[in-house]
């Protein structure tokens, strides 16, 4: 079993999101991250103040001078910014054979910024999501995805195998998590909502799951023990700046 995943995400200066969080979290399960970045961005714990994609032709010879050299079968993304970037990926995705991608719908900020562009989401859509095999989406970004408020008619319009609807963002004391197999809901997973605002848990999960199957762990499993160990990342978060909690990505001793 091949032990790496290629990440494809976003800069947070401050570390609690996007690259920074995925090569803490896919280390913590003995898994080798192979990070490039997708967007640089100028944000802490309280917003994000501006996005600038990286140049396509240098996410094309990072891609493929890596895969000549380094075998992987995982794929994680994370937050994309712009319509001839996802398309590029799309490209560089479909020269690989037999990958799994996870991929965590990057639409706005989780201090509400929008970072996704109507024609960059459009794109995704049509050429991004067909390739997803683990879709890990808030209740935010799967109406963004699906432009349809009616959970099971929105997971019925996706075309990924699985999706881990995760529903933070509209609960308020119990969280039910829902993770759908061809559009059938096989799995529900309960949290106590924990007080404060946290920076990064969705990129922690979305890691998670993406180390757990470079190890060769099942989907369904792979969702339980990722969400556990959100959940355990944000029990224990710290604070380093005036906002946001940064999840404590160490794995209990």
């Amino acid at each position: 079993m091949l032990d790496s995943v290629l990440v494809l995400s976003g800069l947070d200066p401050c570390g609690g999101a996007g690259v920074s969080a995925d090569i803490e979290t896919i280390n913590q399960f003995g898994v080798t991250p192979l990070p490039i970045i997708t967007t640089l961005t100028v944000q802490n714990t309280q917003s994000v103040k501006s996005a600038q994609a990286v140049d396509v032709k240098l996410i094309t010879e990072q891609f493929n001078h890596l895969k000549e050299d380094v075998d992987f079968s995982v794929v994680k993304i994370g937050l994309l910014s712009s319509n001839t970037q996802i398309q590029t990926i799309a490209s560089l995705l479909k020269t690989c054979e037999a990958i799994t991608v996870v991929l965590d719908p990057v639409v706005s900020s989780s201090t509400g910024q929008q970072l996704l562009e109507d024609q960059a989401l459009k794109t995704l859509k049509q050429d991004l999501l067909p390739m997803v095999t683990v879709l890990t989406p808030n209740v935010a970004e799967l109406i963004a995805l699906s432009s349809m408020n009616d959970e099971q008619k929105a997971i019925e319009s996706l075309p990924c195998e699985w999706v881990l609807l995760t529903t933070t963002d509209t609960s308020d004391e119990q969280i039910e998590h829902r993770l759908y197999h061809h559009a059938q809901c096989v799995e529900r997973f309960t949290y106590i909502k924990l007080p404060g605002n946290y920076h990064g848990s969705g990129c922690t999960l979305s890691s998670a799951i993406s180390a757990l199957l470079a190890s060769g762990v099942d989907v369904d499993i792979a969702c339980k023990r990722a969400l556990d160990y959100t959940y355990q990342s944000l029990l224990n978060a710290k604070s380093i700046g005036k906002m946001q909690y940064h999840p404590n990505r160490e794995l209990p001793k």
